[in-house]
């Protein structure tokens, strides 16, 4: 039986962690489907694009993962203590790169910059986006929330994609 991740981790410890995320329904991550014949290898490239993207904004190392047919694996160290050094304005960048705001799906940068002037303004938000920077939680949500958006529009379907 699984435990809780919240159980595991320490969120104001640093520490080494290795992380899980499988498909579930049958669903691919990657490789070829020898049910159906269909081709799924260029969603390795999402994960690792997303992963060294997320690697720049969190406070976390990524030191090493594997994308398998039905699952990842990622080894990270976090560390929530470095996101608590950095400047409020550091934290509002980031936050913005992980959410940024769109207009009719581009990026729009004047809305973003309005969004990280309204964050710089909430001594409570930010003190919640800059937890959520050190967050293992937070991290695999943000590594597997839009992998299982695109793949759920590509296979045509919805429902959880990852167990």
């Amino acid at each position: 039986m699984t435990t809780a991740r919240s159980l595991l981790v320490d969120p104001e410890t640093p520490g080494f962690y290795h992380c899980i995320s499988r498909c579930v329904r049958r669903a691919w991550l990657c490789g070829v489907d020898p049910y159906s014949g269909a081709s799924y290898e260029h969603r390795r490239a999402w994960v690792e694009q997303r992963l060294l993207e997320l690697a720049e904004i969190f406070s976390v190392g990524v030191y090493a993962y594997a994308v398998m047919s039905n699952h990842l694996h990622v080894v990270l160290r976090l560390d929530p203590t470095a996101a608590a050094t950095w400047t409020d304005e550091k934290v509002a960048v980031r936050w913005f790169r992980l959410f940024p705001a769109t207009a009719n799906g581009e990026l729009d940068e004047a809305g973003c910059r309005v969004k990280e002037q309204t964050l710089l303004g909430s001594a409570e938000r930010l003190i919640a986006c800059r937890l959520r920077l050190g967050s293992l939680a937070w991290f695999m949500k943000a590594i597997n929330e839009p992998i299982a958006r695109r793949a759920n529009r590509e296979d045509a379907c919805t429902g959880r994609f990852w167990d």
